[in-house]
């Protein structure tokens, strides 16, 4: 998994929860991916959060090379019936 400085610095320290694993699934097999104008890729998952069970919506952001993953975060604002 390729990440770079800013998830390695940031992410990860602000937000233990994230798992690593989930990042990879989300790439792999994404609810819906989407580009930004900035050329970043945005990719959606499901998972169940391990601090209480619940399940939620990861956001993961990867660089322009799809493989690079810059953010990621649980995304409040997600409607799964969007295209």
């Amino acid at each position: 998994m390729k990440t770079t400085r800013y998830f390695e610095e940031q992410v990860v320290r602000k937000r233990p929860y994230v798992v690593r694993a989930w990042c990879v699934a989300a790439l792999m097999a994404p609810l819906r991916r989407e580009s930004q104008a900035d050329g970043d890729i945005r990719h959606w998952i499901e998972v169940e959060d391990t601090r209480d069970g619940n399940l939620r919506i990861l956001r993961v952001v990867t660089l322009e090379d799809g493989e690079t993953i810059h953010n990621a975060f649980f995304d409040r604002n997600f409607v799964k019936d969007r295209p």
